[in-house]
């Protein structure tokens, strides 16, 4: 990757095709992430009522200068990490970019998480990563960040990109990945539980939950059991919803 982790899109009509993918009304507020050389930007404020965007590159200040000039258009420099979502006026409903990969899964978890007024999100991330949040229970690919991503949003691959339409090529293939929220997403406790229980694969949730959270071993048991799940069930075997589950049973032995 170059340019702090971000490849430009070079293709008009995928830049178009992202647009369309994220049926914008008038009406709406887009937090873009890596505004890049403002391709995408200046679609989207063609659409939307309002646009932030996100970069941290200074080198690309003359590029955007005059975009950010542009009424209904708030370029924020700094890193989106960062960023205090809170503070954004006026509040973003919707997130739409070409994510910088290295940042994309993490990205995308702290917006469902910190920006509740957003419901839907089109992004462009490496294929990996869009495999990873829309992974069914028992595939290599769930993880923590699958649970996290599905308990608050219907996830969906919109379409496959080839590496062709990026400058400079990357050596990875990307998607167009779809969110759309269904929920408000996991609290603290339920977001440390399911880190927690991913974080020894080979051993059973309970066994791996242990190494967190010593003495909860016959809890955690017990609690699966009355959920109707096997007492030595590794983490992929769970789906969201048994997450969320269970994180409600132990929060009431505690």
């Amino acid at each position: 990757m170059v340019r702090l982790g971000q490849n430009f899109l070079a293709d008009p009509n995928l830049l178009d095709a992202i647009v369309r993918d994220a049926e914008l009304e008038p009406t709406d507020v887009v937090l873009e992430v890596g505004a890049g050389e403002g391709v995408l930007t200046e679609r989207l404020v063609a659409v939307a009522a309002h646009v932030h965007t996100v970069e941290i590159d200074r080198n690309l200040e003359p590029v955007l200068a005059p975009l950010a000039a542009r009424p209904g258009v708030d370029l924020h420099w700094g890193d989106a990490m960062k960023l205090d979502l809170a503070d954004l006026d006026p509040v973003p409903d919707a997130v739409v970019a070409n994510l910088p990969y290295s940042i994309a899964t993490p990205l995308i978890l702290r917006t469902i998480e910190q920006l509740q007024s957003v419901r839907r999100w089109t992004v462009m991330v490496q294929r990996e990563i869009a495999d990873r949040l829309r992974a069914a229970p028992g595939s290599r690919t769930y993880g923590s960040p699958s649970v996290q991503a599905q308990l608050a949003c219907e996830v969906k691959l919109l379409r496959s990109v080839d590496p062709a339409v990026f400058r400079p090529r990357p050596r990875v293939e990307s998607a167009i990945l779809s969110l759309r929220r269904t929920g408000t997403g996991t609290d603290a406790a339920t977001r440390e539980l399911v880190r927690a229980a991913f974080s020894h694969r080979r051993k059973s949730l309970a066994r791996s939950l242990e190494h967190v959270r010593p003495g909860s071993l016959s809890a955690t048991r017990g609690a699966l059991r009355e959920l109707g799940i096997a007492e030595d069930a590794r983490a992929e075997a769970l789906s969201p919803a048994d997450f969320a589950a269970l994180a409600g049973k132990l929060s009431d032995t505690e």
